[in-house]
């Protein structure tokens, strides 16, 4: 990202229709990613909302101030031409998927696993067809071939900026379902990260917070929350 390292020369930033899309011109000059491909998005909405990263700037260009900027380029640069592999990467998370991996004991944290687990576990049967087993303990276990395949043909049928958000949603919290009814905006994105974290809640409760804990925990959510709010800018 060696272009980024520069202070702000531009007076206007300013979303506007293309050729395949929509761009940021910067005082009319088109903005492009850092690995010199024309950054075209498929929303105007998306486009706005990286104008205004760029609006918002001062003195030296900060990407880290640019959560939208630098995921419309990930999609560019980094997902479109690798898109099968990042694909099957995300879509092997059904193989073993947070939800699915139930703890042993103690009883009230298996109880709090399947309250808040199994509702999820049953609507990706009821909306998708595809039925996911669950296991105490943390070894291995197979789960149905055609269940995995649903699912790997939803993760495929997304196109490279969806998949960019979908990938952030999936590995920030560790599960295919949790992704999957975000996409579908089946409960509000908050509620959707509470359920990921029920393991580090209990020990929370357990043990007491601690605070670098807890600062990875809130950077995490934040990502989590940022991928929610990209793939709604694809719509």
């Amino acid at each position: 990202m060696a272009e980024w390292k520069q202070k702000r020369f531009w007076k206007e930033a300013t979303a506007a229709e293309c050729d395949g899309g929509f761009e940021v011109l910067l005082d009319g000059r088109r903005l492009k990613t850092p690995g010199k491909a024309a950054l075209v998005m498929p929303t105007r909405a998306m486009a706005e909302a990286v104008a205004a990263e760029w609006a918002a700037q001062e003195g030296e260009v900060k990407p880290l101030t640019m959560p939208v900027t630098r995921s419309a380029n990930s999609a560019i640069d980094k997902v479109t031409p690798q898109f099968d592999d990042v694909a099957a990467l995300i879509a092997a998370y059904g193989e073993t998927d947070l939800l699915c991996y139930r703890a042993d004991g103690p009883a009230e944290l298996i109880a709090r696993q399947a309250a808040a687990w199994d509702p999820l576990l049953d609507w990706l049967d009821e909306t998708h067809g595809a039925r996911l087993g669950t296991n105490a303990g943390v070894m291995f276990f197979e789960q149905d071939a055609e269940a995995l395949a649903r699912l790997r043909k939803l993760v495929f049928a997304l196109d490279p900026f969806e998949l960019t958000a979908f990938h952030d949603l999936v590995g920030i919290s560790g599960s295919l379902v949790i992704g999957l009814a975000a996409l579908a905006g089946h409960m509000p994105p908050e509620e959707l990260w509470a359920l990921s974290r029920i393991d580090e809640t209990w020990q929370e409760e357990l043990w007491g917070t601690d605070e670098e804990a807890a600062e990875m925990a809130q950077a995490k959510k934040e990502g989590f929350l940022h991928a929610h709010r990209f793939y709604n800018l694809t719509r």
